[in-house]
């Protein structure tokens, strides 16, 4: 197994100014020629995955502020990443998937297929889903409460484990000489029977190629710090500060341990990056991003974000309390925290948020890569997942810029050297009856 010195996943730009900026492509995330460059551009610069974020519906906002923004539409990805498979070799390719809003054997199915067609490059992106308006799309009336999604979280990936362990190895001889395609005995018939689930098996895809694909988690609650302990192998973070940072990567692998987990958590913030040939360039395609977010786009936005509608308050005053929802809890706590800490005004939020509240890296290629060093010896991470200012020229500045004194300083890879994305990862291959354990 090789252990990276640093993991690096990318994503689209979510700031709702990067499909405006000078040079982008608009339809940069629903046109397949484009997310086809995206990949291979990533592969070339020797990026560890292709992470792609995603929703089972539009969210509830105003059309004002819904016809402004460029991740209303996008394409699913466990339809555009077997495609992005056949024009890679490398790359790593990360589905977000509900299990709120998904039956666990179809889902195995589809990650499994996704892994066998990528030569073992498949990884899930666990979500129990955020976006209260998902209920409205299968046949029921209000969203699963929060505890209760995670409860039927936790079932879901036991039985997606069982799955992809429905067949050995070496189940399939295909003996063309007796006739024999598989051996009986190395078939396991899951038969679970659980609260939320009744699933028999087995699954009607051969097991994945890393066994499982590499299972990926974000939440930040309680709720999903702990499913994501028992069950993740990367944890995908949102912390804004090196101290919290490094709080976070200490309890989530303390959890892990204590959950019995053989190997640590690998940690990932998302960062924004912004380059410039000086700090104050950088600073100013910040600012010009931030000016191309419509006011009423970021108003409605930041509404989505605390799950309760601001319409009616005083946008140049500060924001009130706010009623608990039962939209993202994580989510949530951190716009409710960044408008005390930094004692903005509601419209200061709204911008703050449309444009991107999480970790930020502004500047030079060479104090970009400062930053991630830092944070990568001060235990708060063990790589980054990017979202750049704008496509396709943000992932060209980084690729031509920071990737080479990433490697000039021994701390990404020249070439890969993994035969699949658990190994390019240094996540050890789970061991054969992992999940009856």
């Amino acid at each position: 197994m090789i252990t990276p010195p640093l993991i690096l996943l990318a994503m689209p730009s979510i700031h709702s100014g990067a499909w405006r900026y000078p040079g982008a492509h608009p339809g940069f995330q629903t046109d397949f020629e484009q997310m086809k460059w995206f990949a291979q551009t990533l592969e070339r610069a020797c990026f560890d995955g292709l992470f792609l974020p995603d929703t089972l519906a539009i969210r509830a906002a105003p059309m004002e502020a819904l016809m402004r923004g460029h991740s209303t539409v996008t394409l699913d990805p466990l339809t555009l990443l077997p495609a992005l498979a056949a024009v890679t070799e490398h790359l790593g390719l990360i589905a977000t998937a509900s299990t709120t809003y998904n039956e666990p054997y179809m889902l195995a199915r589809r990650l499994a297929s996704l892994d066998r067609i990528s030569a073992g490059r498949a990884g899930w992106n666990l979500v129990t889903s955020s976006n209260p308006n998902e209920a409205a799309n299968f046949d029921l009336e209000e969203h699963m409460e929060h505890s209760a999604r995670y409860h039927r979280a936790r079932e879901f990936c036991t039985v997606m484990d069982g799955l992809w362990e429905s067949w050995e190895e070496d189940a399939f001889c295909r003996d063309t000489q007796t006739g024999q395609y598989f051996q009986p005995s190395k078939m396991q018939v899951l038969n679970h029977q659980g609260e939320h689930f009744s699933v028999r098996g087995p699954l009607n895809v051969e097991r994945p190629v890393q066994t499982r694909p590499v299972i990926v988690q974000a939440g930040a609650s309680e709720a999903g710090r702990q499913i994501a302990a028992e069950t993740a192998e990367v944890i995908f973070t949102y912390q804004t500060d090196l101290p919290s940072a490094q709080a976070f990567y200490a309890d989530m692998q303390a959890r892990a341990q204590a959950a019995g987990r053989e190997q640590a958590l690998k940690i990932i913030p998302a960062v924004f990056v912004v380059l410039g040939d000086s700090l104050e360039q950088a600073q100013a395609k910040r600012r010009q991003l931030d000016e191309l977010v419509d006011q009423a786009s970021c108003l409605a936005t930041l509404s989505i974000a605390l799950g309760h509608d601001i319409s009616g308050y005083d946008r140049n005053g500060p924001l009130p309390e706010i009623p608990d929802s039962n939209a993202s809890k994580s989510g949530r706590e951190r716009v409710v925290q960044l408008a005390k800490t930094e004692n903005m005004s509601i419209l200061e939020l709204a911008r703050r948020i449309c444009g991107y509240q999480g970790l930020e890296m502004v500047g030079t290629a060479s104090m970009v890569v400062d930053q991630m060093q830092h944070w990568l010896e001060q235990s708060a991470a063990d790589g980054f997942n990017i979202m750049f200012s704008h496509l396709p020229g943000g992932v060209c500045e980084f690729a031509e810029q920071v990737v080479p004194e990433l490697q000039r300083r021994a701390l990404l890879r020249t070439r890969y050297a993994g035969r699949n994305f658990r190994e390019n990862l240094g996540l050890l291959k789970p061991a054969p009856g992992y999940s009856r354990r």
